[in-house]
Formats: C-alpha cells, structure tokens, sequence
C-alpha cells in the first residue's frame, strides 16, 4: 500500500467533524444563545432521521459517480468546512435553534458523503488482501482518532487568548480540510469501478446485518459519554478547567491504542480482542459510577483506560464490516451508506432521550449548584446506561460466528 498517510490525515478531517460536534455545540448554543437542551435533542434528532432518507442515498450517489469521484469529494469538503465556519465562526443570522439546524444539516450531509466514499475507497485500495483491512484500518482510524483528539481539546486549550475560541477552531478545521482534499485527490482517480451494489443484497447477508446490528450497539455507550462529557467533568465531579486535559486522555488513549489492537487482532483474530476490550469498557463505565465530587484523578484513569477500548471498537469493527463488503459490495458505497447511517443514529439517539431527561430532572447548565436529583440522574446516564449497552453488545458478538 503507497500514501496511508494521506487515509490518516482524510480521516483525522472527517472525524473531527463527527464526535466533537457533540461534545461543544449542544453546550455552546445552551450557554451562549439560550437554547434548551429539549429543543436541541429535538433538532438534533429530526436531522438524524433526515440520514435515514438520505445515507442510502449517497451512497447509491457515490457508487455512480466514476470519473467525478474527486470533483464531488472537494465540493462536499468545502461544504463541511462552510458549515463549520457557520456554526461556531458566525453570529446566528436567524433563529439559533434554527441557524443550529441549517448548519448541521450541511455538516452531516457532507460528512456522510465525504465517509461512504472514504471507507468504500478503502475496499477498492486493499483488494483481496485479508490481512489488508486490518492495515488500512490502523492508519485510517489511527487518523480519525487524533483528529477527534485534536478537535476535542482544541476549543479548550485556545480559550483565553484575544480571539474567539470556536471562531478559530472553525478556521483552522476549514485550513485543515482543503489540505486533507488536496493529499488525497490522487486516491481518488486511482479508484477500482465496478458495478453498483444493490441494498437490498447488502441487508440480505445475514452476516452484514449482525455487523450492522453490532456497531448501532456497541456504539451509543460513545454517543452517550460524548453527548454528557462535559456536563458530567462541570457537574458531578466539580472539575471545571479539566475538561481539555481530560478529552485529550480520552481520545489520545483511543488513538495510541488503536495499532496495538491491529496487531493483536493480527495474532488472535478479531472476536477475542473485541470481547476483551469490551469488557474492559464495561468495568471502566461502572466504576465511574461510583465517583463523586472531587474525583478528577480516578476519571482521569477511567478515561485512559476506556479510550483505549474505543481505539478497539473503531479500528476492529470497520475491518470487519469492509472485510464482508469486499466479498459482497466491492464497490462500497451502498455498504458505507448503510454503516453511516447507524453511527450518526446512535448520536441521535442520545441526543433525543437524555438531554430531555436531564432537563426533565432540573438540570442548567452552567449552573455551579444543581439540584441533587439532576446530578443523581445525570451520573446514572453516564455510567450505568453505556454499561448495560456494553453487556449487550457483548451477548450479540458472542453470538456472531466473524469466522464465516
């Protein structure tokens, strides 16, 4: 494989696009524009079920695209830097619950589109290699957790200077994006056509739909903790100033880990290495429910330790579902589309259920004296709901034979 580099740096472009949105926006338009967090849930959640229209739609868009593959990756990129501008770099023009909608429409869209392509170009650059996606998997996501990383921490860590934290961030995200598109524009021209994969034949493998039914599960205890991090570091552990240092643990440990998952996966094949870590999260998660006020150095561990089980989750199970589209979709796109949907769902679903819930419980943010019942709830969001969801990931991968 020649230019795994530039995968790494597309990757670290798209991803620090997804998560950390989360994380700051929901904050940022509760604190500065007065915006309820039950609207916001609201808002975020009627955009993810726009994906369920619209992710198999791109996807079907991105198998047709052929020799415009390079000219409608850069258009979409320039259209989620745009959006990013607009949403932490811009005064809202119109209604913020609006502008906060109008804005992450085009940020989703593009971020769907700019991951189906990027995921299904990774299929047509292994090949046949099995050992490959294992490979393209350590770069890529190895990329894409940094960029989490690096977008995660960096609000924090420019707040204090003379300018606009958000502004800047959005700017240099913007910068970052164009030289990400430039980097990989070859990969593009060099992608392997073949012929459009129909959906219904990817949903009919019983084996991609226990991968797709896997990832939705496994994956929302990270939509809870990612929707809630902030709130939980200000509020239940009295951690104010620690937020930056405490992400940049938790999503360096994810990008640390991630070649040592690869490798050890290499060695012991990929079922055991994804149960072991998430076994590891399920500890992680309960014993941060009996943390309290004061207790920033126990999470600081916690958070080391369960960022390091992401880096298993988003390395292991993406090989896993390109390994079977390779086999069934070579052309990808249908797939990714289908694989987009449930990682933004799992998003939606969080938004939607607890940022009412706490609200429901008394919960302000910004408050620095919250009522004992939202603390108690939002304490019991954080740890127990990703630790139930984490057993049952783990029942449905026992009961997945990977090795068919």
């Amino acid at each position: 494989m020649t230019r795994l580099p530039a995968y790494s740096l597309f990757a670290a472009v798209i991803n620090a696009a997804g998560l950390p949105i989360y994380i700051y926006a929901p904050k940022l338009y509760v604190d500065n524009y007065g915006v309820t967090l039950a609207a916001l849930g609201t808002m975020l959640f009627a955009l993810r079920m726009f994906d369920v229209i619209q992710d198999p739609v791109l996807g079907w868009i991105s198998e047709r695209l052929g020799k415009w593959r390079p000219l409608a990756v850069a258009f979409a990129g320039v259209v989620l830097a745009v959006s990013m501008i607009g949403l932490f770099a811009v005064e809202p023009p119109i209604a913020p619950l609006y502008w906060f909608g109008l804005t992450l429409l085009g940020l989703f869209s593009a971020f769907s589109f700019l991951t189906i392509n990027f995921y299904a170009q990774g299929i047509a650059k292994v090949g046949d290699d099995p050992k490959g996606h294992v490979k393209l998997a350590a770069w890529r996501e190895t990329g894409a957790l940094l960029g989490i990383c690096v977008a995660a921490v960096a609000p924090t860590l420019l707040m204090g200077y003379d300018f606009d934290a958000f502004t800047a961030f959005a700017w240099g995200f913007a910068a970052a994006t164009v030289a990400a598109i430039i980097w990989m524009w070859p990969e593009w021209t060099s992608r392997v056509q073949t012929e459009p994969t129909p959906i219904k034949a990817i949903w009919s493998d019983s084996q991609a739909r226990r991968l797709l039914l896997l990832a939705l599960v496994n994956a929302t205890p990270l939509a809870v903790s990612s929707t809630l991090f902030l709130f939980y570091v200000e509020s239940a552990l009295g951690g104010v100033g620690w937020e930056g240092a405490l992400l940049v643990l938790f999503f360096l440990a994810a990008a640390l880990s991630s070649p040592m998952w690869s490798k050890l996966a290499s060695r012991y094949g990929e079922k055991p290495v994804l149960l072991s870590a998430m076994i590891l999260a399920v500890i992680s998660f309960g014993y941060t429910y009996t943390l309290g006020t004061g207790d920033v150095i126990p999470f600081a561990i916690v958070c080391v330790l369960s960022g390091a089980t992401i880096g298993a989750d988003l390395t292991l199970l993406p090989a896993l579902f390109a390994k079977r589209m390779s086999v069934i979709a070579p052309n990808g796109g249908q797939g990714f589309g289908l694989w987009s949907l449930v990682s933004k769902f799992t998003l939606a679903f969080a938004a939607v259920v607890l940022l009412p819930l706490l609200e429901g419980a008394g919960f302000q943010s910004g408050n620095p004296s919250q009522p004992q019942e939202a603390v108690v709830t939002l304490v019991a969001l954080y740890a127990l709901v990703p630790s139930v969801l984490k057993l049952v990931a783990i029942a449905l991968l026992v009961a997945t034979k990977l090795e068919d």
